[in-house]
């Protein structure tokens, strides 16, 4: 076994299953996780990897040996399994899946009672009850319990929040590529009710990955094929656990997922209550423009999601994300939901009158190059003096790697926490720029 196959860390645990990830490893931090909520109401839920009934039922074992009860919720999307969690006042939630990961990868998300997950020092605290393995154990455990509405809190809400009207009117076209994973049993008929016809591309549950499952725009090739056959006006695509969207406009071509949180936020902002949006430091600059035009604040936090939802909570930003595709509507819940994020491509759509294409060219066009290099851990402290000596007369922000921006380009370096890589993005509105600032960094690491 590689020990680079099996991640532990504040995110969760993940592996190659078979290998790195086995029975014995996710039964003990299921004990972790029972034993450090107290135990209780706790949800499971899996995406479609062949490997989700086996984690399912080790996560089951460890929940019921430390005093909880498991409430199996099958599959179901990640924003989902949030949103059900709070809605019916749980414990906790564990949900099993690897996300964009191949699918010989999988993994266990740690969800807290009110929907979200643990934040840093938490999960530093959970690990502290793993790796000492001092667990609550009982004597007589509990029985497993199943829900198959899983899936309805989460429609509810987005029904609360939204202007289905004006998307009924509209009278849409919409191809649909889920990927055959969480989303796969419920967004077709999620966008049938909205008055959507929809066709679908790889909504087949198969324990297979039809396309990549990140949501990029080579993985895409299908859905944009279906879109120019069908003559539909929207591709939208979802990564395996659901919390990530990715579109494709009218014309076939995918407009990338920075644009697609860029235009889901200045639909917010044009048809809804305005207020500060939150995004992390690499973000495109697009959101900056969108913030700007709508007078609103735009505030950076470090990458991670729990790291955006915490300042959208603290500052009351009714809408942020990440530039991955990772929307999140604090109306709905604090989370990346590509079912709200769909819902808020086709109210911006239909309330303005254009098409997805012509909303795009409305923005400020980028360049963004993203790359990734192999940096022992001792050497980063080096490598940001070597950048900051480099680049001396661009505004700095430290507080995740580094990131420096200069009116004419931005970059940001960010070690990874669990491996010794340093990612690389570089935006500009000049490609040349872009590559040539990339090529100057590659060259400093």
């Amino acid at each position: 076994m590689r020990t680079s196959d099996l991640k532990i860390s504040i995110s969760g645990i993940r592996g190659i299953v078979g290998q790195s990830l086995t029975p014995q490893l996710i039964i003990k931090f299921a004990e972790a996780f029972s034993t450090y909520i107290g135990g209780g109401d706790i949800a499971m839920a899996t995406d479609t990897r062949p490997s989700g009934e086996m984690v399912k039922s080790a996560v089951s074992a460890g929940l019921l040996s430390c005093g909880a009860s498991p409430l199996d919720l099958g599959i179901l999307p990640i924003p989902s399994l949030q949103i059900y969690t709070r809605e019916h006042r749980l414990d906790g939630a564990i949900s099993v899946t690897a996300s964009h990961n191949p699918v010989e990868w999988n993994a266990l998300k740690l969800i807290k009672r009110d929907g979200r997950f643990l934040y840093p020092y938490e999960a530093e605290e959970l690990l502290d009850f793993y790796f000492q393995g001092k667990f609550r154990r009982v004597e007589h455990p509990l029985t497993i319990r199943s829900d198959d509405r899983g899936f309805q809190p989460h429609l509810r809400k987005i029904k609360e929040c939204f202007d289905l009207s004006a998307i009924r009117r509209r009278g849409f076209k919409a191809v649909i590529d889920p990927c055959g994973g969480a989303a796969a049993p419920y967004v077709s008929r999620f966008l049938s009710e909205l008055g959507v016809d929809v066709v679908e591309v790889n909504t087949e549950i198969t324990g297979t990955f039809p396309r990549g499952p990140e949501p990029l725009p080579e993985n895409l090739t299908a859905l944009s094929e279906a879109v120019k056959r069908s003559g539909a006006d929207i591709g939208l695509a979802q990564d395996a656990d659901a919390d990530r969207l990715a579109a494709v406009d009218e014309n076939g071509d995918p407009i990338g997922e920075e644009y697609t949180l860029a235009l889901a936020v200045e639909g917010w902002l044009q048809h809804r209550r305005r207020g500060p949006v939150v995004v992390n430091l690499s973000t495109s600059r697009i959101l900056d423009e969108v913030a700007r035009n709508s007078g609103v604040d735009l505030i950076r936090t470090k990458v991670g999601e729990i790291n955006v939802t915490r300042m959208m909570a603290r500052i009351g930003a009714p809408v942020g994300g990440e530039g991955n595709g990772g929307i999140i509507i604090s109306d709905v819940h604090l989370c990346r939901d590509s079912f709200g994020g769909m819902v808020m491509l086709l109210e911006h759509l239909a309330k303005s009158g254009a098409g997805l294409s012509d909303l795009k060219r409305r923005l400020p066009a980028y360049s963004m190059i993203k790359e990734k290099r192999s940096v022992p851990f001792r050497k980063r402290k080096a490598i940001f003096i070597r950048l900051l000596l480099k680049f001396p007369k661009g505004k700095r922000e430290t507080s995740d790697g580094l990131r420096i921006d200069y009116p004419k380009f931005w970059f940001h370096v960010r070690p990874s926490n669990t491996e010794p890589v340093m990612r690389i993005i570089v935006e500009s509105e000049s490609t040349e720029t872009a590559r040539r600032v990339a090529e100057e960094i590659i060259e400093e690491i």
